[in-house]
């Protein structure tokens, strides 16, 4: 059995209410106008990055190709929207057979991107395509912040592991997704075990403070935890005193002690300390954990201590401060009429206040220097220059409404950290400043 495929329960039974009503009432008014299959491109983008950050990260495109293909109105979603009436019977027996027939372009999940980038193209009949617009926002959204903010800490990390566990500060739902944009952006492990169910994704825990202080002593808790999951284990040492912890750790488990964990204090010079007293006790071998509100800035204050892993929780679910990546869905293209051979015209919103967009139908191409490393993104309509053809970031995720690109979550994580590699140095220091690669727009003459 393919885990990935079960899925997890929802209290709606489709993804098709997960979206906005006014997707539902355009839909109608197109429907009586007569506009609703006119052939439509719509876009993905974001106008800006979050303050101070470099770059961005793609992450959820696989929860979303999950969401266009249980994208249904099933009898009770029907049921539900005419007892509500909010559209019509017309609209309604339209519905009941929709299944999104258009296809998917979209960076490969892991990509990284930046202002302008189309990250996601949706093509179709404008019926079809602009229902998708909430659901496919909604995960883009999320997992791309959630992925930004674990990329950083795991570049501040350098390299030693980092345990996702922030399913207690989020919601139950929303952990799992979390979880899976953590593995995306650079995090080796997690707490969640429906993540670990669902994904796939490599599993840790051992105890919390409780387990201590159901015991009469310290010493009884680690005894205990010690018999039952072996010496390999790790004990959580600042229930009360941090060096009085780590001697009794050592005396029960012996020097063959998996690991201890810190959770408060003074973390960098409480790890100086437990480092010397483990090397003095003989546990040369035992490593260390810390936790405690960590983000890439304190993770990056601790590059100098002797900490082996980190453990990440509200800071990483809630994006370190950028809880999403002010994606936009767009409609850039549409054809004059109905007729499948219309051609497509560029459209796009006109308005003060730096919502304004470039319309037609776009590629993406990274340009690299003669070294080999990025220095611009190019988006482009209309003809792609010779000289990027090879360079092109948009791959085929559905077509004619099937799915062709679906693969493994390690691929994504291991693309990533290629994308990654393949900035300039800067992409990587958490100084604010501008995206590390600038945006270049070319037009066609024609709009695209």
């Amino acid at each position: 059995m393919d885990v990935a495929d079960l899925g997890l329960p929802v209290d709606v039974p489709s993804t098709a209410l997960f979206t906005d009503q006014y997707e539902l009432t355009m839909l109608q008014a197109a429907l009586r106008a007569g506009t609703a299959e006119r052939r439509s491109v719509f876009e993905v983008f974001t106008r800006r990055l979050p303050e101070g950050r470099r770059y961005g990260v793609l992450a959820g495109t696989g929860r979303v190709l999950d969401a266009v293909e249980n994208f249904r109105f099933d009898p009770d979603v029907i049921g539900f929207l005419r007892e509500r009436g909010i559209v019509d019977e017309p609209t309604l027996e339209w519905l009941a057979s929709y299944r999104f027939g258009g296809d998917i372009w979209g960076y490969p999940e892991g990509e990284v991107y930046f202002p302008g980038s189309p990250v996601l193209r949706v093509e179709g009949s404008f019926a079809e395509c602009v229902l998708l617009e909430t659901v496919i926002l909604s995960i883009l959204n999320h997992d791309s912040a959630i992925a930004a903010a674990a990329s950083r800490m795991s570049s501040a990390a350098g390299g030693r592991p980092l345990i996702e566990m922030g399913a207690r500060r989020t919601h139950e739902l929303a952990a799992v997704a979390a979880a899976r944009a953590a593995y995306v952006g650079g995090f080796a492990t997690t707490s969640d075990l429906a993540a670990g169910f669902r994904y796939g994704i490599p599993t840790v825990g051992t105890s919390a403070h409780a387990f201590t202080l159901l015991h009469d002593h310290e010493r009884d808790a680690f005894r205990a935890q010690v018999d039952s999951l072996g010496r390999g284990t790790t004990l959580l040492v600042d229930t009360y005193d941090v060096a009085e912890a780590v001697r009794t750790a050592v005396e029960v488990a012996g020097p063959e002690l998996g690991a201890v964990r810190i959770d408060s204090g003074d973390l960098l010079l409480v790890a100086h300390r437990v480092r010397q007293q483990l090397d003095d006790l003989g546990a040369t071998g035992t490593r260390i954990v810390v936790t405690s509100d960590l983000d890439e800035y304190a993770i990056a204050s601790l590059a100098a201590a002797p900490v082996d892993a980190y453990g990440v929780g509200t800071q990483l679910v809630t994006g370190s401060g950028h809880p999403t990546c002010s994606m936009v869905y767009k409609l850039v293209a549409r054809a004059e009429s109905a007729d499948p051979k219309a051609p497509l015209l560029p459209v796009a919103k006109r308005s003060t206040g730096g919502k304004t967009s470039m319309g037609g139908r776009k590629w993406a191409a990274r340009r690299l220097d003669a070294d080999g490393v990025a220095e611009a993104e190019v988006v482009g309509t209309g003809e792609v220059p010779s000289g990027l053809a090879d360079r092109q970031l948009l791959v085929e995720l559905v077509k004619g409404g099937t799915v062709v690109a679906r693969e493994p979550l390690d691929a994504v994580r291991d693309r990533h950290t290629r994308a990654r590699a393949g900035l300039p140095l800067s992409a990587t220091q958490l100084s604010r400043g501008e995206p590390v690669l600038p945006t270049e727009y070319v037009q066609d003459v024609d709009g695209g």
